[in-house]
């Protein structure tokens, strides 16, 4: 029970960090490539982690064998591929014009495509509380998200992409996360993440605008910003508290806790930026919140 209790807490401030994440992705967009805003917030994540990894293997004593360095390097590599794709697709498709609400609700649908896939992948079975859990779920998405009529564009697919591969990124981390210490999965699939980025930035972003043009806005510290907060507090600890978070949980009902996310970025802009919560959007709010907790009153 106490596990299961850090793991809800863990996973819940975890959706606080992804939710105002929106609003740093958002402004971010405009001085970068998707490919340059992945590349530096990931490789920055990564680096902020090592002086962590190295106080807690001395203080641990911590030596990985051969064999589990190899499949340390395996499991971070898989989880920083569909890492770097989800956030690829997300990035690209807010960059083109999906607005923060839709592209909320649009990438939390992931929490009705990990149940399906985790029966199709592994055989596994989600309880009815957690399924009535999802459907709930969904409305109250709906209702706090979809402020604007829904018609799918293609910066909207490039969304839904976004939610069916970090589904399977969220599926992989539930597989090697009880296997293998968090910080250095963390590590490397920001690693991973962050180099893939850089690559894409190269052929996409540089070599059509000129070096010269591509590094102007990062000198501005408006650049920045968005950076830092995405890279240090969204990706080194956000992602990091999802590893952990995620250890021997239930993964349908982490992606419902992740899905948080999407009421706290509407909390960020009524709180920071003093817009208002409307009735629809506070109804959307409940049901979220119940269907948390109704998909956590039965463990399958």
């Amino acid at each position: 029970m106490k596990a299961s209790l850090r793991s809800t807490l863990l996973l819940t401030l975890t959706a606080l960090i992804w939710g105002v994440a929106f609003v740093a992705q958002s402004e971010g967009s405009n001085y970068m490539g998707s490919g340059t805003f992945i590349g530096i917030r990931f490789l920055m994540a990564a680096l902020v982690l090592l002086p962590f990894i190295r106080i807690s293997d001395r203080r641990n004593h911590r030596k990985e064998s051969p064999a589990q360095r190899k499949g340390l390097w395996k499991a971070g590599i898989l989880c920083g591929f569909w890492l770097f794709v989800a956030s690829f697709f997300q990035q690209q498709g807010i960059t083109l014009g999906t607005g923060a609400g839709k592209a909320g609700f649009i990438t939390a649908t992931y929490i009705i495509i990990v149940p399906i896939f985790n029966w199709i992948l592994f055989h596994k079975r989600t309880g009815v509380a957690v399924w009535i859990g999802v459907v709930i779920a969904l409305v109250g998405l709906w209702l706090l998200c979809m402020t604007e009529s829904f018609s799918l564009q293609k910066s909207d697919f490039l969304i839904l992409m976004c939610a069916v591969t970090f589904s399977f990124q969220i599926l992989a981390v539930d597989r090697f996360s009880p296997r293998f210490d968090a910080l250095k999965l963390a590590a490397i699939q920001f690693l991973v993440c962050g180099v893939l980025g850089i690559i894409a930035m190269i052929p996409l972003e540089i070599v059509p605008a000129g070096f010269a043009a591509w590094a102007a806005p990062l000198a501005s510290w408006s650049a920045w910003i968005p950076l830092l907060y995405a890279g240090i507090l969204s990706s080194a600890v956000g992602y990091t508290l999802q590893i952990v978070g995620q250890k021997g949980f239930n993964p349908t009902v982490a992606s419902l806790l992740m899905s948080l996310e999407s009421l706290f970025a509407v909390l960020a802009g009524w709180l920071l930026l003093h817009q208002t919560l409307t009735l629809r959007e506070t109804l959307g709010a409940a049901l979220l919140f119940a269907a948390v907790l109704i998909a956590q009153l039965r463990r399958d």
